[in-house]
């Protein structure tokens, strides 16, 4: 039999979701199994849906017992109208649609009145197929939400009807009850999860890093760079695919622009070998710093500062976040270099190709402009 959720019940499944609560927790709290949490967090993709309220103008459950009362005291219709201020036709509708006078039950006309209430109203991209198309070619080529929106009140900012937030298309997608949008559509969005999840779950912190010898902190790194005020500043990592394979992903701190580098391998020598041939054909204003997490494939920094006369900085262990702008770029190239598949079949072309379709999406944190266009318009002033 269906487990049926009270409105109680259903709120608690919801808030504790978003908290970061997993399926089993929920369930165990409610006595249920988790396989039916999910079921009921999937219909919305996890996004609670507002709560119904009534409007103003319907009759409510206690005028309704008092249609009741009415008609118990053989009151005639324009009685009982003028008794709750209604008109006398709303009603005449009102006991005629619930079985008539005779067999007329509040309870059960204010539950109808609910249920016929339910009915699925046309969201914005049902009704607009010009956005409708727009978005789903954005989404497509892999840009989030939020980008689509932005860029589409950058560049048409007389046209009212092709504004749209980022909250409704996520909605549109996840809703499954909304058909505008293929539920498919979350293999294109940052996380391609089936629910939309909490920013509260956990995850696993790496083991800490073998020091790097003579590697200086990043807590030496001068101040300015916190402010992101001129190209050149560099942050990097690799991502690691099966088989013993490897890219080296580089960000500028200022534009987000990005670089990929296809590696022999993950060794000190690989990784050194490939950074300065990459770093020696940058114009020398772009060759400010270098910051990188605290792996052994970096353990030959010193050489590497000689040839390329960029000095690195190295962040604390276990502190990912002091290379925010690279992490948040490593989980944007993982949506076309998926964990443990193979990164060696990939030519350096294609990474390249992966690389231009990062630097040519607005960003959000750039005023919805692109990584490139404020990367050219920086070397522009070097010239």
């Amino acid at each position: 039999m269906k487990r049926m959720f009270s409105e109680q019940e259903r709120e608690l499944v919801f808030d504790s979701w978003k908290r970061g609560v997993g399926f089993s927790e929920i369930a165990q709290k409610l006595d249920t199994k988790p396989g039916t949490v999910f079921t009921l967090l999937r219909d919305t993709g996890g996004i609670k849906p507002p709560k119904r309220q009534r409007k103003a103008s319907h009759l409510t459950l206690s005028e309704r017992e008092e249609i009741r009362a009415g008609l118990s005291a053989h009151q005639s219709i324009r009685a009982i109208a003028k008794a709750l201020g209604r008109s006398p036709s709303t009603i005449s509708r009102e006991i005629n649609r619930n079985r008539g006078s005779r067999h007329y039950k509040a309870v059960s006309a204010d539950n109808r009145a609910w249920r016929e209430a339910r009915r699925p109203k046309p969201c914005l991209l049902d009704t607009n197929l010009e956005l409708k198309e727009l978005v789903t070619e954005k989404l497509t080529l892999n840009w989030s939400p939020e980008q689509i929106s932005g860029w589409l009140k950058e560049t048409m900012p007389t046209r009212e009807s092709m504004r749209i937030s980022h909250e409704t298309i996520y909605k549109t997608i996840y809703y499954r009850s909304r058909s505008a949008l293929s539920h498919l559509m979350v293999s294109h969005l940052r996380r391609s999860h089936s629910l939309r999840h909490s920013k509260q779950h956990s995850r696993k912190r790496q083991p800490g890093r073998i020091n790097i010898i003579d590697g200086v902190s990043i807590r030496e790194r001068p101040k300015h760079v916190e402010h992101r005020q001129s190209l050149g500043h560099w942050e990097g990592d690799l991502i690691s695919g099966s088989k013993n394979t490897h890219i080296a992903t580089l960000v500028d701190r200022k534009s987000r622009y990005t670089a990929m580098l296809k590696l022999k391998g993950k060794d000190a020598d690989s990784v050194n070998q490939a950074l300065t041939a990459y770093f020696l054909t940058l114009p020398t204003e772009l060759r400010k710093s270098l910051t990188w997490d605290r792996g052994m494939e970096l353990a030959k920094h010193v050489e590497f500062t000689k040839s390329t006369g960029v000095p690195v900085y190295f962040c604390d262990a276990q502190s990912p976040w002091q290379r925010g702008t690279n992490e948040n770029t490593n989980s944007l190239v993982r949506q076309y270099f998926p964990k443990k598949t193979c990164l060696g079949q990939h030519s350096q072309q294609t990474i390249d190709d992966v690389a231009r379709q990062l630097n040519t999406r607005p960003r959000k944190t750039l005023g919805f402009k692109t990584p490139e266009q404020i990367f050219e318009m920086g070397v522009a002033l070097t010239d």
